[in-house]
């Protein structure tokens, strides 16, 4: 088997708009659909990704990113596969909440209490990414999950993308990966599917 052989494509999407997106609350494990705006993105991301040859579509059990998977699996031929290590940052009872609020009480969102630690998040998804890589060896495969998730993920694999808080992570995104022989690299981030 040559080293081409063990090169895994791995496109890293953040789901597509929901209302609660432009409200400006703290989503986490809340589970609202994708709106009119997210389907469109979804349908868009269906189109590119999973014109791909995919070896599967794997995506964060909430809904948001069930339904931005689907067009892609649609398009691939495949079924969407969840992993609860995708799913979003735990708010606790912040979750729905504006984010400003929690800021103002707590100081940040990261001290108000309950609320899932951004090293649990990592380690968790990291964890993730590399059992799907793996089962996806030298193949490509599409994951989709949400903002909180793929900036730590993306930081982890190439700290020289500085801040995860400032990683631009847009609604309707992919993040383009490489991983060979356990080593990640980063070759995209936030890019988006051509308009049709």
């Amino acid at each position: 088997m040559g080293s081409s052989d063990r090169r895994t494509l791995v496109y890293l999407v953040r789901h597509g708009q929901t209302p609660l997106n432009e409200s400006g609350v703290l989503r986490g494990l809340l589970d609202p659909s994708l709106d009119d705006v997210g389907h469109r993105q979804a349908r868009r991301l269906g189109a590119v990704l999973g014109s791909r040859v995919l070896s599967a579509v794997v995506a964060s059990p909430l809904r948001r990113a069930r339904e931005t998977a689907q067009p892609v699996a649609d398009r691939a031929g495949r079924e969407v596969a969840t992993d609860r290590r995708l799913i979003d940052r735990d708010y606790g009872r912040w979750a729905g909440t504006r984010r400003e609020s929690v800021v103002a009480r707590w100081g940040s969102v990261d001290d108000a209490p309950g609320v899932e630690p951004l090293f649990v998040v990592r380690d968790r998804a990291v964890e993730g990414m590399a059992d799907i890589a793996g089962r996806a060896r030298g193949s490509a495969v599409v994951v989709v999950s949400h903002d909180a998730v793929n900036r730590q993920v993306l930081v982890a694999f190439d700290a020289d993308l500085g801040d995860p808080e400032e990683l631009p992570q847009e609604n309707g995104c992919f993040n383009t990966l490489e991983w060979r022989e356990g080593r990640w690299v980063v070759l995209g981030v936030n890019e988006f599917p051509a308009e049709p």
